[in-house]
């Protein structure tokens, strides 16, 4: 994530060369934060999925609301299993599904289930899309991501046939924005496709769209 903000300190065309960005939540374990201009990257060592992510969004979004800020654009960044495409494409998420493909999530509250829609803004991930068809050999589509449950837990009741598609998305489209996720298989080299995508994003809503790199 670092490497990430020194990418976009140098997009944004800001000054110096981005060497002294540095971990603004250095000196605890849970996550790392940089900033660069507008911009704010979070890397997040979970381990354990949604119980983790939400730990942190509800952190992140106090954190937001008590910085004051408005017309917030909150994109996940990450890796997933994909069925049928290929390796290296950029999935945008319009939609994060359950074990049973539903849009939702749910969550036991005191005595009641609360259900939330995992439904994404589909704006977005139109913009996006349209976005990543100015880069030149940038597979891209928009798809559902499905969040199920981890293969090395101790207790474990399904199996490898069964695929981990994605452990967070779901707790993620309840609580904020729009999912972009890469499929798995060759990360390094692949993983900067997100880098850029998001990079000409951000640029186009600071009104930068002429220093297109």
């Amino acid at each position: 994530m670092r490497a990430f903000a020194m990418f976009m300190h140098k997009e944004l065309r800001l000054q110096g060369d981005g060497e002294d960005v540095k971990d603004i939540c250095t000196g605890t374990d849970r996550y790392c934060m940089f900033k660069t201009g507008p911009v704010l990257f979070i890397s997040l060592s979970y381990g354990i999925g949604i119980p983790s992510i939400s730990i942190m969004l509800h952190e992140f979004i106090k954190l937001l609301h008590h910085a004051r800020c408005c017309d917030v654009i909150i994109i996940r960044i990450g890796t997933s299993g994909g069925i049928g495409i290929a390796p290296g494409s950029v999935v945008i998420t319009d939609t994060a599904v359950d074990s049973f493909f539903q849009p939702r999530f749910e969550q036991v509250i005191l005595d009641n289930v609360v259900t939330r829609s995992t439904e994404l803004d589909k704006e977005l991930a139109e913009e996006l899309f349209n976005r990543s068809k100015e880069i030149p050999n940038f597979p891209t589509l928009i798809g559902h991501t499905m969040c199920q449950g981890r293969l090395d837990r101790a207790l474990c009741s399904f199996s490898k046939e069964k695929k981990n598609i994605e452990m967070e998305s779901t707790v993620f489209a309840a609580m904020c924005g729009v999912c972009v996720n890469l499929s798995h298989d060759v990360l390094m080299g692949y993983q900067q496709r997100l880098q850029l995508l998001i990079s000409n994003f951000i640029k186009k809503q600071l009104g930068l769209c002429d220093q297109m790199s």
